[in-house]
């Protein structure tokens, strides 16, 4: 590589660089651009505020000889400035440490800035399913659960994916009801 350099009145330098360098530039400036795109990552990291997944209710839908439906309902609270968009939101669930259901909602939704929205999770089971959790529930009347899972939300400031778990008591009769 040559560089041709002279020195103008004003004492600034002029000049050109031949060979390799502009390469270099090219390399100087995607490193800069890299470190930019990072320092915004982490920027919106320490700026975006987690959302709260909370418990409302659990909702026996019906019973039968085998089975039944019910709905995890949920709250998706927003602390954040700016509207959050659930673009994924996995569940799993579990009756006294035995899973029950599992998988992915199918909509989208949006909680708006500093507000909430409530998200229905439907769910089919079969007695032979839930095992243990449901000779619990046959033979007392109440079954402990744990609903957990990942949302990832889309903002202004990129995705974010972040979990969630909450626990509680189900009652066919009576409801569900939080530790």
């Amino acid at each position: 590589m040559k560089e041709h350099f002279r020195v103008s009145r004003r004492g600034s330098w002029r000049g050109r660089v031949t060979g390799r360098a502009p390469g270099r530039l090219a390399l100087v400036g995607a490193l800069c651009l890299a470190a930019m795109v990072s320092a915004c990552a982490t920027l919106g990291r320490s700026v975006f505020k987690e959302p709260v997944v909370d418990f409302r209710e659990l909702r026996l839908n019906g019973l039968g000889l085998t089975g039944g439906s019910l709905d995890v309902v949920l709250s998706v609270y927003n602390p954040n400035s700016f509207k959050l968009d659930a673009t994924s939101f996995t569940y799993n669930l579990l009756m006294d440490s035995v899973p029950i259901a599992n998988g992915a909602l199918e909509r989208q939704f949006v909680v708006q800035r500093g507000d909430s929205s409530v998200v229905t999770i439907p769910v089919n089971f079969t007695y032979a399913g839930i095992g243990r959790a449901g000779q619990e529930l046959l033979r007392s009347g109440i079954v402990n659960y744990r609903v957990k899972g990942d949302m990832t939300v889309a903002t202004p400031l990129g995705s974010f994916t972040r979990p969630y778990n909450q626990t509680g008591r189900f009652s066919p009769l009576g409801g569900s009801s939080r530790p």
